[in-house]
Order: C-alpha cells, then structure tokens, then sequence
C-alpha cells in the first residue's frame, strides 16, 4: 500500500504544480458564486414582489407554490454548473496519464513495484481528491448564503452531493480518454465529447429503435427522457437516490477498468 499512497501524493503535487490546476479551481469557485447569487437574487426579488402585493390578485404574503428555492434557485444553478463542469474538469484530467505517456515516464512505473491496476487506482484517487477540494471550495459561498439565511441547507447538501458526484463521473470520463493518448490537448477534447454525447442521448432518438432508446437514456447523465427522472437533476429536489449514486459510482468503476485496459493494449501493440 505504501508504494499506492506514494503516486497518490506524487499525483497530487503534479497537480497543485500545475498553473491550470489553480485555474480551474478559480473558474469554477468564481462561476458557482455568480451563478447562484444571481438566482438568490432573483428569487429574493420574487419574494419581495408578491410579499409587497404590487402585481396584483395576491394577498400579502402568498407565495405561489413555483416560487420556491429548489424551481427558482437550486435546480436552474444544477443545470448550468453542470455543463461548467462539463467544461472544467477535462481541464484538470488531460494531463494525469497523457503527460506519462508523452514523456515516456509511464514505462517507469509499470516496472515499479506497482501494478497497472494500482497505477490507475493512485490516479483516479488523487484526481478525486483534487475535484472534491475543486467542488468544496465552490460551495463555500452558497453554503454561507444559505446558512445565515436559514433556508434550505439540507437541499444545499443534496445538491452538492449530485455535484459532487456529476465531478467524479466527469473526471472518469476524462482520465480514461486521458490513458489512451500522449497529447493532452486530444486528451481534453476527447473528454468533453464523450460527456457532451453522455450528457443527454435524446439526440439519437429519431434514429434508433424505443428499446434501445430507452436503455441509451438510462445510461446518460442527464436523460430528458418522460419516463426517466434527470439523472443528477433528482439532487436539486433534495433526493438521494441510492440509484442515482450508483449509477455514478458504476461509471467510476468502468473509466477506470478502461483505462486499467489500456496498459494492456499498449503492451500488445509494443
């Protein structure tokens, strides 16, 4: 295990060394702050409006029931931070086995006292670990708005877990097409192909056949699909869905015995 905890701390001091690590963790703190002050803002407004009676056939203090946190704020902030991640995390994933392999330093620790498989595993838990420190640090603000505010902080937390968990089945995604190159700008932009095509296969209704459909829709990240509730989109309801969770966990799983696939390719191919 130690040799494992030694590429994990190796892992992560190359990341932290690396100037588009701390970009991304600016991009993303800065884009979730603005994102969500903008809809507190406006859900605020709404608040006052209807509280005031200005627009008319409202009594004082009546809400509507669409006027709430998780329709006004935390669901359209889910939407659109979720395709900033979508943008961001490939950024920090591009360089974890590409840069190996372009340098020829990949050779090195498969003739280590490490196994390919734990090669894979110390890469993917020191990524996670920088995307869990990437999402924590975003949320710093909206947990203080919310907190102070005395609203929705068990809402706050579902949302940060669907995320949270989104992140890491991005960062999976983008290791694993990281593995199988040595140029990390194909790296990044294989990454964001096969979450965009991933995001939602409604695309390819029109296409193919309902059962096929149906089964391309329960592998997508956030299917629009009637019959199926959005994937992480259930999170901004404030529901945990141990379904939704593995599903996530699940896609961890397949990037990284992809990725665990391509040291065996390479050593086919010389």
């Amino acid at each position: 295990m130690r040799p494992l905890w030694a590429l994990v701390r190796k892992e992560l001091a190359s990341l932290f060394g690396a100037p588009t690590a701390y970009l991304t963790l600016t991009l993303v703190a800065l884009v979730t702050a603005l994102i969500f002050f903008d809809h507190l803002r406006l859900y605020n407004q709404i608040l006052f409006i209807f509280a005031t009676n200005t627009m008319g056939g409202f009594e004082t203090d009546t809400i509507p029931d669409h006027v709430n946190l998780w329709d006004t704020v935390f669901l359209p902030v889910m939407e659109t931070l979720g395709l900033t991640l979508v943008g961001a995390v490939p950024l920090v994933t591009m360089r974890v086995f590409a840069e190996e392999r372009s340098r020829g330093t990949d050779e090195l620790l498969v003739t280590s006292n490490l196994t390919p498989g734990q090669i894979v595993a110390g890469k993917f838990l020191a990524t996670f670990a920088f995307v869990t420190l990437m999402m924590l640090v975003s949320f710093v603000y909206p947990a203080t708005a919310i907190e102070q505010g005395g609203l929705g902080v068990l809402h706050l937390a579902s949302v940060f877990v669907g995320l949270w968990l989104l992140a890491l089945g991005l960062a999976s995604i983008g290791l694993a097409c990281s593995a199988f190159t040595s140029n990390q700008l194909v790296a990044a932009v294989s990454g964001w192909a096969v979450a965009f095509v991933m995001w939602d296969f409604s695309w390819a209704n029109a296409f193919i056949g309902e059962g096929l459909a149906q089964l391309l829709n329960q592998l997508a990240l956030q299917p629009r699909a009637i019959a199926i509730h959005p994937r992480y989109g259930a999170f901004a309801e404030g529901i945990v869905s141990l379904a939704n969770v593995a599903y996530f966990l699940g896609l961890a799983l397949v990037a990284a015995a992809v990725a665990r696939f391509s040291f065996d390719l390479r050593r086919v191919n010389g």
